[in-house]
């Protein structure tokens, strides 16, 4: 008779924001949370922010340990950046539809039939993505980004096509675009936030450059994550309809709390304004994580090296 040993179920602490945060003192840890993490997440880390923030958090940081509550390659880009810093992911499955969208050896081909293309990546890429690039950028500064290189330049701009076209639109430069997307951004349905605004006509629609054309020209302010956020705190409106990753409202409800944010609803009778990716992160793995010292993320030193001189160029650019 065979008995089969049941896997042995991780007990946690009653209290998880306590323990985590005897952690971080005991680990030197850092927690960095994006806007789209769960809400409880967002409250138990030290800095919460966009891809641009983020990554200067990551680069300013005296911590010897970097939890990052995000996805795949913003954990990454941590591990870029510091080299000799331990960075811990909760879940490494917690992973990116719009950095899978650009696969790096078909973007290997693609940048060889552009020739004397200078390559502008959005941050949203995986590791080996950016060590093809020339300068990384994000939803907060890719317009900057792009107005700074001389206008004879031609451009190739990827991984994220809807981004790249709003950033046409505002630059006025042709670039080339991989065809790469987000899946939460591409699905929230005009339709339904057409009927939002008739519902609601004294709400501001707001959405974030990874949406659609469609959706873009009804909103009265595009941004990142951290502009929406802005915006709405400074705006004399009262009420948003809130385009992009609806965990940003958890942000807005808390720093905001006399104004009303809605949001956009997404083209199925679903959750899919919320990103799978993000959500699979939870107060119990960062607990893990940290506890463990697992899982790490870690990288070949050359696809590093190769990585790092586009994110400092953006750095640089963007200070």
């Amino acid at each position: 008779m065979f008995v089969t040993e049941r896997p042995l179920t991780p007990t946690f602490p009653r209290d998880l924001f306590a323990a985590i945060d005897d952690l971080k003192r005991e680990l030197n840890a850092v927690i960095l949370a994006h806007y789209y993490q769960d809400p409880d997440i967002q409250d138990v880390a030290d800095y919460i922010g966009d891809s641009l923030g983020l990554s200067r958090k990551a680069a300013e940081t005296n911590a010897e340990t970097i939890v990052f509550a995000g996805v795949h390659f913003m954990a990454e880009t941590a591990k870029i950046l510091n080299p000799d810093k331990r960075v811990l992911l909760p879940d490494l499955e917690a992973g990116c539809s719009l950095a899978d969208s650009c696969p790096p050896e078909e973007f290997a081909a693609f940048k060889a039939a552009h020739p004397n293309h200078v390559v502008v990546s959005y941050i949203n890429c995986t590791a080996a993505i950016k060590a093809m690039s020339d300068i990384i950028c994000t939803s907060s500064n890719a317009v900057d980004i792009v107005n700074q290189i001389p206008p004879e330049q031609p451009i190739i701009f990827a991984p994220d096509r809807n981004l790249g076209r709003y950033v046409m639109q505002q630059t006025g430069r042709d670039m080339v675009l991989w065809s790469g997307s987000c899946m939460v951004h591409e699905n929230f349905s005009e339709k339904k936030i057409i009927q939002l605004q008739v519902e609601h006509p004294e709400a501001e629609t707001i959405a974030h450059p990874e949406c659609e054309e469609a959706v873009l020209r009804h909103a009265r302010f595009v941004g990142s994550t951290t502009a929406l956020l802005k915006y709405a705190r400074h705006s004399e409106k009262r009420s948003f309809i809130v385009a992009t990753e609806s965990g940003i409202i958890h942000q807005m409800q808390k720093q905001i709390p006399d104004k009303a944010f809605i949001p956009a609803p997404p083209i199925a009778n679903c959750a899919c304004n919320e990103c799978p990716h993000m959500r699979l992160n939870t107060m119990e793995k960062l607990y893990l994580a940290m506890k463990n010292g697992t899982p790490e993320i870690t990288l070949p030193e050359d696809i590093r090296i190769a990585a790092l001189a586009p994110i400092q160029r953006m750095l640089a650019a963007s200070s």
